[in-house]
């Protein structure tokens, strides 16, 4: 059976989109099938896993606001067994023009409803707020990953976030869960990384994922050379943080 599984935080620079698209590529590799859909308007992962912006023909834009089959947008990418549901700048104004929408909230669900089962996991790659596009994204959703920083403030905003999920539970989407929060940006050498890293785990306890995603050079090149890490330098920390998280994910799906 497929699993949606949304990534979201409202707040930027915590490692959303690099915990997308690494993630997706790390499931592809341990053999799952695997659809990346980009649903920030920056189009960030879209970048990242090789296309250009400007060369798209079609994108979940189309797909939400005109109803284009999303058959006509996925692509291709290089990982064998993943493919995307790209975005572009366009997605801006999708959410004032589903603002006029019967059953607004529900669209992103509508869309991905007829291609899910034939991936083993669907990732969402939120937008940074809790606009219509994230709820709309987490109403679509089994799940939701939540990357946090280690560095200061990085409990900041949770608490907003938490908030909307809890709200979504109640009233979109009964059987939302909390697939588990990752620790991003990780350094064991500076203090504060530890200290917020304890600080999470004694707040999230269990819902915490055991692997820590390490700060890593070859994982902040990685989208400048359009690919994920595990193509870019499969042998660096940054791809094994990812696989071994991308194991977690697996794990915890089994005993289900």
């Amino acid at each position: 059976m497929s699993k949606i599984i949304a990534i979201a935080n409202q707040k930027g620079g915590v490692g959303k989109t690099t915990t997308s698209v690494n993630l997706a590529a790390s499931l592809a590799i341990l053999e799952q099938k695997v659809l990346l859909v980009d649903a920030d308007p920056q189009g960030n992962a879209t970048t990242g896993v090789g296309y250009d912006l400007k060369e798209l023909d079609g994108t979940i834009y189309e797909c939400l606001v005109d109803g284009l089959d999303p058959d006509k947008a996925i692509l291709k990418t290089e990982v064998e067994n993943m493919d995307l549901l790209p975005s572009n700048i366009n997605l801006v104004g999708a959410e004032l023009e589903m603002l006029n929408f019967d059953d607004k909230e529900r669209v992103m669900g509508k869309v991905l409803s007829g291609i899910r089962d034939r991936y083993d996991y669907v990732l969402i790659d939120c937008s940074p707020s809790l606009g219509l596009l994230t709820v709309n994204s987490l109403a679509a959703a089994d799940s939701v990953i939540i990357p946090v920083q280690c560095q200061y403030f990085a409990l900041e905003g949770l608490g907003k976030l938490l908030n909307t999920v809890k709200i979504i539970q109640k009233r979109l989407n009964t059987s939302l869960e909390i697939e588990g929060f990752v620790l991003t940006m990780y350094d064991g050498r500076v203090r504060l990384s530890n200290q917020v890293v304890a600080e999470v785990r004694k707040h999230f306890e269990d819902m915490v994922f055991k692997t820590l995603i390490q700060q890593n050079v070859k994982l902040a090149e990685a989208p400048s050379y359009g690919q994920p890490v595990v193509l870019y330098d499969a042998g660096c920390r940054g791809a094994e943080n990812y696989l071994s998280l991308a194991n977690e994910v697996l794990e915890k799906n089994k005993k289900k």
